[in-house]
């Protein structure tokens, strides 16, 4: 058996501090690990959200599940509703993670499990934040933290369900960065399902098999979404897709087959787009389902919120450069980002690289610092976008 993190107490089940208290770094750690402890791979979150509600209101935080399963907690008020009292600042993470349950254990300062990284630590790192600054903030200004559920599908069901409840003055979105890194882009997404049936004949006929019709139109559609490609091949900037699933069958009677593809979008390329482009190639053959649509999402990089949480990587780790970062993947920003329209970034401990993987693991010290980071980038954000003094009414959104 390993041993603990010799910074920290074996963490446990029951809360270590009272709602006077201010959160210690062992309580942070106690927190995280209770979390990445209930496994919440998606549409299994409610037991984690349950949980963490408990673990907030020991804060000192208003917390409750919603309807569709989300967590979510604020500084002040029902964090259920808006309020013409409050101007908030939503930290919106998510509670559920891919499949494939890790042994959760911490060792030499490391925590593994599954959701350490995506993205409970980041999640975490939102509810010691707020539980800090409770006391702190502005008057008329309130955080609301957000675990939502089912991130990690297409559906973002968490994430639309909360669209329309709050209009915020700025959204932190809890994704891995790493401590000295902000994220603002993220890519489009489009996922496609094509499928094929005959009658079965025999594989020395002439007609083609379902399989072979299915790959023909794939194909096709590589083909086609080689004319969309950039003048500027980056990452973010270029159409990238690739197969996520494959499967041919028959039952003696009926050939069948279905393919399973993911599209990552550019700036220059619209679901849309590619939706016309697959039914193109499709013809008669092919029956196309398409789900998870998303818009490739840019944030402003010289906005408030991203100035105040790269001054608080100087401030607080002063030996670090912050890195400005577009990803290539698709996250809740492409889902509240166009409808809030208000100042947005992702910032979140861990290494991305990790997602997903049999490995993943948080770095203690790293998420302990994020937890100082984020601390001091929502003061810095308060105190710009309402002034002391000002009417509250009065918000700089730059």
């Amino acid at each position: 058996m390993t041993s603990p993190s010799p910074t920290a107490a074996t963490p446990s089940t029951a809360t270590t501090t009272t709602p006077s208290a201010i959160p210690s770094d062992a309580d942070a750690i106690d927190l995280v690990f209770d979390l990445v402890r209930e496994f919440s791979p998606s549409r299994n979150e409610l037991p984690a959200s349950t949980r963490l509600a408990e673990r907030a209101e020991a804060l000192g935080l208003h917390a409750i599940v919603d309807d569709t399963g989300n967590f979510v907690a604020s500084t002040h008020a029902d964090p259920l509703r808006s309020s013409p009292e409050y101007r908030d600042i939503v930290l919106l993470g998510h509670i559920d993670t891919v499949p494939g349950e890790i042994p959760v254990l911490i060792d030499n300062g490391i925590l593994h499990g599954r959701g350490s990284v995506d993205a409970k630590g980041p999640l975490a790192t939102f509810v010691i934040a707020a539980a800090r600054l409770r006391d702190r903030l502005p008057p008329g200004v309130r955080i609301v933290v957000i675990g939502a559920v089912e991130e990690e599908t297409p559906t973002s069901r968490g994430a639309r369900a909360v669209v329309d409840r709050y209009q915020p003055i700025a959204c932190v979105i809890g994704e891995p960065s790493g401590t000295s890194g902000v994220t603002v882009g993220y890519k489009g997404r489009l996922v496609v399902r094509a499928e094929a049936s005959r009658s079965l004949s025999h594989t020395a006929g002439p007609d083609r098999s379902a399989a072979d019709r299915v790959l023909a139109w794939w194909s096709r559609v590589q083909s086609r979404a080689a004319t969309f490609a950039s003048e500027t091949p980056s990452p973010f900037r270029s159409l990238q897709h690739s197969v996520r699933t494959m499967h041919a069958a028959d039952d003696g009677f009926t050939d069948r087959a279905e393919l399973v593809a993911g599209f990552r979008l550019p700036p220059s390329v619209s679901p849309e787009q590619l939706k016309t482009a697959c039914l193109d190639e499709a013809g008669s053959e092919i029956s196309l389902t398409f789900v998870g649509a998303e818009v490739c999402f840019e944030a402003d990089p010289k906005s408030t919120l991203v100035r105040a949480l790269t001054g608080a990587i100087r401030e607080i780790s002063p030996e670090t450069r912050p890195r400005i970062l577009y990803k290539t993947g698709t996250s809740d920003m492409n889902v509240v980002g166009p409808t809030w329209r208000c100042p947005i970034a992702a910032f979140g401990p861990g290494d991305s690289a990790l997602d997903h993987t049999p490995q993943e693991h948080l770095v203690l010290d790293e998420y302990l610092l994020s937890c100082r980071v984020l601390e001091q980038a929502l003061t810095r954000f308060a105190s710009e976008a309402i002034p002391a003094g000002s009417d509250q009414g009065q918000i700089n959104r730059s």
